[in-house]
């Protein structure tokens, strides 16, 4: 039986994976989760940024559905979250784009970025 293709994305889905990827920390985590799951502090040593970086880095690619984390009790009895890519297939071809496109909801509002490089006053301006 042939592998039916996954569903084209949305565009508010599209928007926040490219937007996760778009990201040369987040593209490096990816890359390190695709050979082993691993936990916060061994990532951040293997790529070379903090912990906190990580974190907030780790929760936009969450959000975006590409790394999912599930809390394992350790040896010691700590708890520990391990993260793991979530397999994913996203084809972007201009058609795809413009389908996704069709669907956008408000201008893409929700996504991991949005009013990144904006001023404060000019996002209270747009929220009027």
């Amino acid at each position: 039986m042939p592998e039916v293709p996954p569903p084209a994305p949305t565009g508010d889905a599209l928007l926040k994976i490219l937007t996760a990827l778009g990201n040369p920390h987040r593209m490096r985590i990816v890359a390190a989760l695709v050979e082993n799951r691993t936990y916060v502090s061994a990532l951040a040593r293997e790529i070379g940024i903090s912990r906190p970086l990580l974190h907030m880095h780790l929760q936009r690619l969450e959000a975006a559905g590409l790394v999912t984390g599930t809390l394992e009790a350790a040896d010691d009895g700590k708890t520990v979250k391990y993260y793991d890519v979530t397999p994913f297939v996203c084809e972007l071809t201009p058609h795809t784009v413009a389908r996704a496109a069709a669907t956008l909801t408000d201008d893409g509002a929700g996504t991991a970025d949005r009013g990144a490089g904006r001023s404060d006053r000019g996002a209270k301006e747009e929220a009027k």
